[in-house]
């Protein structure tokens, strides 16, 4: 980087990133129970005002981890564009500029003045109070962003701080890397099912790219994945029944991480729902992740990957096969 881009960098130490701003609601017992719930913490002193009064305290008060969510915004405000730029915006586009594009949260430590109590308006500021000079990671080269977090109440106090640090940066050289990763790739088996007793007939059809569905002897009702008993009826008996190899897109995710050699990324999971009713997860072929849509029509697909190893896929289904 040259001295002009680090002297802009250099100039936000001290600036401010985030207007003081309040939470949404006041502190409440309804959140204090959902957290400490989430977190299966027991201290009684946090919903049991008996407890709470025992220990000293007036009433119950909030577990001080907590202070950070009171000041959260929420999903539709973090995705609302707003049209005049926070300070952090400023500083991310400026990072950007240098190629600094990917992040990860490093340190947190907080340092807690008093207690919050139900009723407490909880704001938070943020000011820069580092920026590192490049650095090599193992994720990357890139920059060490320090802030201070204050957090006051309604009356302007001070109830707690968090000094904050963020790794900004450059995402490796994708192209430079694909020679090693493709013959990493060309090597990798991919990972072996759990095979039992009581799935191995589904596995041994597979390899004959037969797709078959566990059907109860007794009831006839389908099920997937294969078990010992019916669901429905409690039966020991069973036999299978053939799909048809058709479906339609029920769910799915794209997954980017975290990468195992054997698969190309981004990879397309989906629930199907197969024309018989039953549902399974497959990987999805023949269509970029961007195209993927729920409820889409599919059809039975079959993946290779090594002379021991045969899986449904699916893929979109053209107008003929639908």
């Amino acid at each position: 980087m040259n001295d002009a881009y680090e002297a802009r960098l250099q100039a936000w130490v001290g600036r401010e990133l985030l207007t003081r701003r309040f939470g949404q609601d006041p502190v409440n017992v309804p959140m204090i129970r959902h957290w400490v719930e989430a977190m299966e913490d027991g201290n009684p002193v946090y919903l049991d005002e008996d407890a709470a009064r025992e220990t000293g305290r007036d009433g119950v008060v909030a577990p001080a981890s907590m202070v950070q969510a009171w000041t959260m915004r929420g999903y539709a405000a973090s995705v609302r564009r707003d049209p005049r730029p926070a300070g952090s915006d400023e500083l991310t586009a400026l990072l950007a500029e240098g190629g600094y594009t990917s992040v990860v949260a490093t340190d947190s430590e907080f340092e807690f003045v008093r207690e919050l109590v139900p009723g407490d308006r909880v704001s938070v500021e943020e000011v820069v109070r580092a920026i590192s000079p490049e650095k090599k990671t193992a994720l990357g080269t890139g920059r060490f962003i320090s802030t201070l977090r204050t957090y006051r109440d309604a009356s302007g106090e001070v109830v707690a701080t968090q000094g904050w640090r963020l790794l900004r940066f450059r995402p490796p050289d994708k192209a430079a890397e694909q020679p090693a990763a493709e013959e990493v790739r060309s090597k990798a088996l991919r990972p072996r099912p759990a095979v039992n007793p009581d799935n191995a007939f589904w596995f041994e059809a597979a390899r004959e790219h037969r797709l078959v569905i566990q059907r109860c002897a007794d009831c006839k009702s389908l099920r997937h994945p294969p078990g010992p008993c019916c669901p429905q009826c409690g039966s020991f008996g069973w036999d299978t029944v053939e799909a048809q190899g058709r479906g339609h897109v029920y769910s799915y995710v794209v997954n980017h991480h975290p990468r195992h050699p054997a698969f190309d990324y981004p990879l397309v999971v989906a629930v199907i729902e197969l024309a018989e009713g039953t549902r399974l997860i497959a990987n999805m072929t023949g269509i970029e992740p961007a195209d993927v849509e729920i409820g889409m029509p599919v059809v039975l697909d079959w993946v290779d990957p090594d002379p021991d190893l045969s899986l449904p896929a699916f893929r979109p289904a053209d107008a003929k096969e639908q």
